[in-house]
């Protein structure tokens, strides 16, 4: 392993969201999950999951506000 700090390394944006939306599934081959530790930023990651999180969280509330309002003029 390289002697950079693991917060230092550069960001690899596509590798990052890959990395965070197979981990949002739950599903990584071991392998790829230890490539991706020696080799993407752990800050990068952690921005981008709660990033992703927070707009997975805003596209389910416009389907439910959606749904509901769809739904309204059928009662």
């Amino acid at each position: 392993m390289s002697g950079t700090p693991a917060h230092r390394r550069p960001v690899a944006w596509g590798a990052t969201v890959k990395a965070v939306l197979w981990s949002f599934l739950g599903l990584r081959r071991r392998r790829d999950f230890e490539q991706d530790v020696q080799r993407l930023n752990p800050i990068a990651v952690m921005a981008t999951g709660v990033v992703l999180a927070l707009l997975f969280v805003v596209g389910l509330m416009l389907i439910v506000r959606w749904v509901v309002a769809s739904n309204a003029g059928a009662l």
